[in-house]
């Protein structure tokens, strides 16, 4: 059914109000992907605070217009879906990860940090680890020298029951691992907590070309 013209204003208003919080957008040609599988494209970007919608391209440039992202105006052309993130790499990775499975996802274009992107941009985008894959190698290497620490204590344990002399050096060794690792935490916990994702919507309509 077509959109009457408060409905149109309701969704560029939307849209408008998700582009203000917004870090990237991604645009991708959906033409001849099914029901089923934009469905599970849409739970995956809702999954990831990524606000995904098939648009009008009409309505998408006019709520567009006057932002950091009317520049993609000229891309906005063909049946598009639209995935826009306040995660700077959520957007990309979830359309990315859908392009990889299915053929008729076709990324197009997208914009990030005031940048045009083309399809390697969108690409290369998508490669960058997560906030959460950031915090899990943080983890990793905070936990190392305690682990490292650890094994030491319990040779050191066996030596003594043992009666053998303990090893100095490398307790020594560990606790200055472990030294350097804490004063590099802050600056990497920081740079990782720098941008936490924003819940997205879901649009209920029916995919359908302009």
């Amino acid at each position: 059914m077509p959109l009457n013209v408060q409905d149109k204003k309701a969704i560029v208003a939307d849209v408008r109000a998700q582009l203000a919080g917004a870090q990237t957008v991604v645009l991708a040609e959906y033409r001849g992907i099914s029901v089923a599988q934009l469905t599970k494209l849409r739970a995956s970007a809702r999954d990831q605070g990524v606000y995904l919608r098939v648009l009008k391209n009409t309505l998408a440039r006019r709520a567009a217009q006057g932002t950091r992202f009317e520049p993609l105006a000229d891309s906005m052309v063909g049946p598009l879906i639209y995935g826009i993130s306040a995660d700077p790499i959520a957007s990309a990775k979830v359309l990315q990860a859908c392009a990889k499975t299915q053929d008729q996802l076709v990324i197009k274009a997208g914009l990030y940090n005031g940048k045009l992107l083309d399809v390697a941009g969108v690409k290369a985008l998508a490669t960058i680890p997560s906030r959460e894959e950031l915090l899990s190698q943080l983890l990793g290497v905070m936990l190392a020298p305690v682990s490292a620490m650890a094994r030491v204590l319990g040779a050191v344990a066996a030596q003594k029951a043992a009666g053998a002399p303990a090893p100095l050096a490398a307790p020594v060794e560990a606790a200055a691992t472990a030294a350097v690792v804490a004063e590099a935490v802050p600056e990497a916990a920081a740079e990782s907590a720098a941008v936490a994702p924003e819940a997205g919507t879901e649009a209920n309509e029916t995919p359908a070309a302009e």
